[in-house]
């Protein structure tokens, strides 16, 4: 929750190759206090069944800058293998992993908002943007 003094964050991820939330995957948030300063990793949380990410934790007084970061090559791993089980003749089919295996998303923010940065995921690429 932002308050006059601090900014808050949340996110969810739906995978646009099936049409439905991409459940399991975890996010990390980091944050720092301007351009030059180090980032400061504060925790993070895996997403849950509609591909919402509740669990992130609080921003520090003074962030000016976030980052999200998507570990999205366990997630397409996982749906490779449930595929690979469900389907035994397409085992062969597809790429092995995932093409982009992270995703890390960086942006400002400003005390007293709140900033959803939903993430648009498939096995060959993404998109983001600021939502509400």
């Amino acid at each position: 929750m932002s308050t006059e003094t601090t900014a808050s964050v949340s996110t969810h991820i739906l995978d646009t190759s099936v049409g439905r939330p991409a459940e399991g995957v975890a996010v990390s948030l980091a944050a720092r206090s301007g351009r030059e300063a180090d980032w400061q990793t504060l925790g993070g949380a895996a997403t849950d069944a509609d591909g919402r990410c509740k669990d992130l934790p609080a921003l520090p007084e003074g962030t000016t800058h976030v980052r999200l970061d998507f570990a999205v090559e366990a997630y397409f791993e996982k749906k490779q293998a449930d595929a690979q089980q469900d389907a035994p003749a397409n085992r062969d089919s597809g790429s092995a992993g995932a093409f982009f295996p992270e995703v890390a998303i960086t942006f400002a923010v400003v005390p007293g908002e709140h900033f959803h940065v939903p993430l648009l995921l498939n096995p060959f690429g993404y998109s983001v943007y600021r939502g509400s």
